[in-house]
This record gives C-alpha cells, sequence and structure tokens, in this order.
C-alpha cells in the first residue's frame, strides 16, 4: 500500500495509529455500563438465571424479555416491528422523556441501529422521476449515511448549510432558499435534521426546533430528527428538545399534521454499544396506507436483531431509584457524560490555541468539527496529488503522527473552506496527547507550505 508516495513498511515517527475518525465508544476505551452487560448475559445465556452473582433487577429485566421471544430465546426470530414488551418499554420512555407527551407502541419500530430506520423510512418517501423525483434536506456538514442512502435511492440531495460563524445554528431562510431552488429540478418532500448534530456538535434551541417545524408544516416535508446524541449534550445553557415533544406543545394544527419519524440507538450516549445494533424509531402522522406499507417493507428483512433489541429495552428501562442496581448505574453513566463534558471543553479550547484552526463549542454529540485555514502552496500540493485539500492535510496528519481523523470534504462544508472530524472519545490523557500531536502537526505544516 502507498500513502502520499511511501510505501507502507517504512518506520513511522509514532508507536501507534490512534484511530480518531469514528464514534466507536469501546473501541477507544469506554468500559460498557455493567447493568446492561448483566442483562444481556443473562438473556443470551438464561442458565446464569439461577446464579447468585446478578443482582435481581437485571434478572427481573431479562425474565421479561425472554418471555415476550418464541422459546423464550433470543435465538427466535421477532415480529417485523420488534419484541412487543420492548416497544412498550420505549414507549414509556418516550412518554417520560418528553415530560408526559403519550407515545403508542404502535408508532415504535425497532431497527438495526438508527441506520436501519434512516434508510428504510426514505425508501417508503422517495418516488418519482424527472423534475418530480423526490428532494431530501439534508445538513452540510452531513453524517455520509444520509447522502449515501439518497444516492442508493436515486433521490435528489438537497442541502442547507448550517451557519459556522453562529456555532452551526440552523437558519431557516436557508432551509427556504434550499427549497426554493430545488423546486426548479425536484420535489422537495423529507427535511432531515441531526440534533445533537454529527460532525457538528451543536445543540438546537426550543425556537430554532418551533421554526423548522413550522416550516415543515408550510411547505408539507417529511420530517426526520436523528437523535441518537440526545444524551450527549455538555454546554450549560443547552438542552436537548426532542423534536415529538416540541411538536405536540405546539398544538393540534402542527401535532396532528406534521409527519415525523424520530430515530434513537444504542451505539451512543453514555452506553456506547455499537456492536449490538439496537435502535428505534417512532413515526408519528402517517398516512394508514403508507404504515401498511412500511411494515410489509419490514417483513422482508424479517427482524432486527433480537439481542440489539434487548439492549435497546435496557437502555429505555434502566435500574431506578431503590432498585438494587441503581446506585452503580448511575455512577457510571455519569462518569461517562461527566469524562465527555470535560474532554468537549478541553478539546474546543486547545484547539482555539492553535493559529489557523478555529473550532466552535462542542456542545454535544461526540465529536469536534475544527475548520483549518491552509495556505495556497498547501492547496496547490493537494491538487497535484489529485487530492482535496483537507483530504492532503488528514493524511499527511497520519504519515507523521498516526492520529486518523476524517476530512471535511467527506461531510460537506462550504466552498472554500476546510475542517476535519475527530472524535472526543479517547481517555482525557490520551486525548490531550492527541490534540498536542495535532497542534504540533498543524505548526510544522503551515511552517513547511508558507
Amino acid at each position: 500500500m502507498v500513502i502520499l508516495g511511501k510505501t507502507m513498511g517504512i518506520k513511522k515517527p509514532f508507536t501507534e495509529v490512534i484511530r480518531a475518525n469514528i464514534g466507536d465508544a469501546q473501541a477507544m476505551g469506554q468500559q460498557p455500563i455493567t447493568f446492561l452487560r448483566q442483562v444481556m448475559a443473562l438473556c443470551t445465556y438464561p442458565n446464569l438465571l439461577d446464579s447468585p452473582s446478578f443482582p435481581e433487577d437485571a434478572k427481573k429485566r431479562a425474565r421479561r424479555i425472554l418471555q415476550a421471544c418464541g422459546g423464550n430465546s433470543l435465538g427466535s426470530y421477532s415480529a417485523s416491528q420488534g419484541v412487543n414488551c420492548i416497544r412498550e418499554d420505549v414507549a414509556a420512555y418516550i412518554t417520560r422523556r418528553d415530560g408526559g407527551v403519550p407515545a403508542d407502541p404502535d408508532n415504535i419500530y425497532l431497527t438495526t441501529g438508527a441506520s436501519d430506520g434512516i434508510s428504510t423510512i426514505l425508501k417508503i418517501l422517495v418516488s418519482g422521476g424527472g423534475k418530480s423525483r423526490t428532494g431530501v434536506l439534508i445538513p452540510i456538514p452531513q453524517y455520509p449515511l444520509y447522502s449515501a442512502v439518497i444516492s442508493e435511492l436515486d433521490a435528489v440531495q438537497v442541502n442547507y448549510y448550517l451557519d459556522e460563524e453562529n456555532c452551526w445554528a440552523l437558519n431557516v431562510n436557508e432551509l427556504r432558499r434550499a427549497v426554493r431552488e430545488a423546486k426548479e429540478h425536484c420535489d422537495p418532500k423529507v427535511l432531515c435534521i441531526i440534533n445533537p448534530g454529527n460532525p457538528t456538535g451543536q445543540v438546537q434551541s426550543r425556537k430554532c426546533i418551533e421554526d423548522v417545524i413550522h416550516f415543515a408544516w408550510e411547505e408539507k416535508l417529511f420530517l426526520l430528527a436523528d437523535e441518537v446524541y440526545q444524551d450527549n449534550v455538555y454546554s450549560p445553557g443547552c438542552r436537548f428538545h426532542s423534536f415529538k415533544k416540541v411538536l405536540h406543545e405546539m398544538g393540534p394544527e402542527y401535532s396532528s399534521n406534521v409527519e415525523l419519524a424520530s430515530f434513537h440507538s444504542t451505539s451512543k450516549g453514555y452506553m456506547g454499544e455499537c456492536g449490538y445494533r439496537g435502535g428505534y424509531m417512532e413515526v408519528i402522522n402517517l398516512h394508514p396506507e403508507i404504515k401498511g406499507q412500511l411494515v410489509k417493507l419490514l417483513s422482508v428483512r424479517l427482524c432486527p436483531p433480537v439481542s440489539g433489541q434487548a439492549a435497546m429495552d435496557i437502555v429505555v428501562n434502566p435500574p431506578v431509584p431503590g432498585e438494587e442496581s441503581f446506585e452503580q448505574f448511575r455512577r457510571e453513566k455519569e462518569s461517562v457524560l461527566g469524562d465527555l463534558a470535560k474532554k468537549a471543553k478541553l478539546t474546543e479550547d486547545l484547539f482555539n490555541q492553535v493559529p489557523g484552526v478555529r473550532c466552535n463549542p462542542l456542545q454535544g454529540a461526540m465529536y469536534a468539527f475544527p475548520r483549518i485555514f491552509l495556505p495556497a502552496r498547501a492547496v496547490e500540493a493537494a491538487q497535484a496529488h489529485t487530492m482535496a485539500p483537507d483530504m492532503f492535510y488528514c493524511m499527511k496528519l497520519l504519515e507523521e503522527t498516526g492520529i486518523c481523523v476524517v476530512p471535511g470534504s467527506g461531510f460537506g462544508q462550504r466552498e472554500g473552506t476546510y475542517h476535519f472530524r475527530m472524535t472526543i472519545l479517547p481517555p482525557v490523557e490520551k486525548l490531550r496527547t492527541v490534540l498536542q500531536k495535532v497542534k504540533e502537526f498543524h505548526i510544522k505544516f503551515l511552517e513547511k507550505y508558507a
């Protein structure tokens, strides 16, 4: 393999590759939540239900899940929409989260991670050809799942740009511009929102969410709310507001008419259980005939992994005060989220000390998306290698430091701006080392190409 003309096998000036390119918490050293793993162990090997090594509340959760499975086994198929009692638990969780706003288990679909739900709902919504092809509005920068699924379904990607100068805020006037221009060549039908943002880490205000819902109502757009980072909010003054709750509180004119699918997952938050591929989507105000087609489409893949469904159940039905496992669960959850909040602030502060780097506050999620100001000679060198300038920068960073990050061009960015995405998941001291190495590399890079 050759990287920028250098053959692999040559001794590099680093001892390990640090994969700061992906939000895989446990791969970066985060420890699993004990209670979740206890219930999963019991569900997977029910003989352990007789063991005194497991707390009673974990056994109670495991028995409930197993009793709802065919043959009392995770190894059986479930209903296409998911195990009934798990959907009930998800609905109860949403109702608690949203301060009593009701959720119907019949509107809950368990999925193979959030990604499966997003691609499934887009399949249902995309149609037409020529100027009547479905347009899907996505934020730029975006999580590349969206552009990939839009391309696969032969829909039209409609970009709306987040405002970097205003902490990656979403401006409804920008949505209006995007829809107006899109109507000339497609039929905009779907609006995707990622909140908290990936890769940008912003947390939307309630006012912003109200404005977006009003805009969707005006334009008759189907809203997709990707809320997998809902537990990952760090900045003082920021708070997660679900689209479902705000929609309900805006009154029946909106709550009975705006179609909304919202998504959650076991992979992020404090859980970091990416490998279980657990997730759900709640879909409201879907026309009954379309709902029938959605269930039919889901039945083609039989069911999501039942182990992932069980993991999702533990996320939405964790220990409560008075239960044996509650104190340990609370400590572990607070420790993970407290560490992430420290790392978010550390990353923002250190990046902003580097000349030629500017980083917005990391309000939520688990990534930094700093802007890098590249000299003209670096841009020319990248062009000579037929590379995007930020890809050239990231490859040089990997070669010289062993730090792997993702160029901003992989997520989309305004023309003439350059960024990279880096996860904040490494342990604090390792993250500090990574940031110091990036700083040293960046200063040398600027000197070389000045």
